[in-house]
């Protein structure tokens, strides 16, 4: 039977900013470990400690500028951009633009502060 999602749950973020996590389906809103499928509002300056997830993630731009640090080098992604980064590599997330950004992150499996694994 369908499932129907009547609004999210808002995640505390990490980073130096406040930034709003809207988990529509995932391990809080839905109970769904499988997959989770966020809406992401950064600030401008907005930035996160460094990770080396346990899922893959894939990132699509609405609005903004969002940038994305590897071991090797930076992805700027504009709005209608997208990107997927491969669980146990390397990455940090930030919003240097005055204008920050709003996005859509889908993590497979389902995104858990336990499987993140963020930089100390």
């Amino acid at each position: 039977m369908p499932l129907k999602i009547k609004s999210p749950s808002i995640i505390k973020a990490a980073g130096n900013k406040p930034k709003i996590i809207e988990e529509f389906i995932g391990r809080i809103n839905s109970r769904t470990n499988e997959v989770s499928i966020a809406r992401m509002k950064s600030p401008a300056g907005w930035i996160e400690p460094g990770q080396k997830p346990e899922f893959d993630e894939y990132t699509i731009v609405l609005k903004g500028e969002l940038h994305i640090k590897t071991e090797k080098d930076e992805i700027i992604l504009k709005e209608g951009e997208a990107v997927i980064t491969k669980k146990g590599e390397w990455i940090q997330y930030s919003t240097p633009k005055p204008e920050g950004a709003e996005y859509i992150a889908v993590c497979l499996p389902a995104f858990s502060p336990e499987t993140v694994n963020r930089d100390e």
